[in-house]
């Protein structure tokens, strides 16, 4: 197929889905109807027997009919995607590529054999939906809103802060520009900062941990972490240096970073307010070559 992740092609938006019930729905079935993620909500909650509400409308069909019945007679459809201004549609048969051109995707999944000139009504057609489509699911709004993350929900115990939700300061870098699996590194100045936009959802007192490693260089280096009046404090009392992993497992080169065995730095109790801020972490002493690298705090709710 063409295409890949990060692509509208047929190579960057197919994917298996396996779905099984035992006793519920039978085994072995071949469903070659296309269908979407956007499927996923209507059709687990039509088979939970869950009624659907939402503010909006859903754009998917409940895919149960296909899945407990072979022979059920099944309406024509589009499938839309859509990835950093490239759109692409797929119909049961055919496919209209970001830059307006047609396949048979039933006998040319490599996407080789344009067929815009030769079948011009459906690919007009196509296109028209397009800008239909386009038109529909546009923003509401011109105005890029940055939301802060949520931090300290009273539903669950544990709110997770990455690496990649976080901004470095000064010469802090991170490991990679893509956030899977990245880390922030080169903390090796009091000037030096980390800082997350959270919002505090609830007030409570937390327990709070953070993930690092540090060389033995960096032995005695302190820190704060702080949001508004309160702050904890930390030090560097172990080194802990493993190597990265992963390269030996990559048939090709990753985009992404490689990432390496982070352990946890107990920071202790902190009381946090209800409301938005900057949660930051800066250094306090580096009497060493830095401080340390960070790939993660956690939140535990107490109270």
């Amino acid at each position: 197929m063409k295409g890949k992740k990060g692509s509208t092609d047929e190579g960057g938006v197919r994917s298996p889905l396996v779905v099984q019930w035992k006793g519920k729905l039978p085994p072995g079935e071949h469903i070659p109807q296309i269908a979407s993620s956007i499927d996923l909500l209507p059709t687990l909650a039509d088979l939970a027997g869950v009624p659907v509400k939402t503010k909006k409308p859903v754009d998917g069909l409940s895919l149960k009919p296909l899945l407990t019945d072979s022979k059920t007679k099944w309406p024509p459809r589009i499938v839309y995607n859509y990835w950093q201004g490239a759109t692409s549609l797929r119909t049961q048969k055919y496919r209209l590529d970001k830059d307006d051109r047609l396949y048979d995707m039933e006998t040319d999944r490599g996407q080789n054999l344009d067929l815009s000139k030769q079948m011009p009504q459906l690919t007009d057609s196509l296109k028209n939906l397009k800008v239909v489509w386009l038109n529909d699911v546009k923003p509401q709004s011109s105005t890029q809103v940055h939301r802060p993350f949520p931090l300290g929900d009273p539903d669950f115990e544990y709110t997770q802060l990455p690496a990649r939700d976080g901004l470095p300061h000064g010469n802090i870098e991170r490991s990679n520009r893509w956030p899977n699996c990245s880390f922030f590194t080169n903390w090796k100045h009091l000037a030096d900062r980390i800082t997350w936009d959270v919002d505090v959802l609830a007030v409570g007192d937390f327990e709070v941990d953070l993930y690092y490693t540090a060389k033995k260089t960096d032995l005695g280096a302190s820190f704060e972490l702080r949001l508004g009046n309160e702050r904890l404090e930390g030090e560097v009392t172990e080194a802990h240096d493993p190597p990265l992993v992963g390269k030996e497992r990559d048939r090709d080169p990753r985009q992404e970073s490689y990432t390496k065995d982070f352990v946890a730095m107990h920071l202790g109790k902190i009381h946090l307010e209800k409301g938005r801020g900057s949660l930051t972490l800066k250094a306090l002493k580096i009497p060493g070559e830095g401080v340390m690298d960070v790939r993660l705090l956690t939140f535990k709710r107490i109270k």
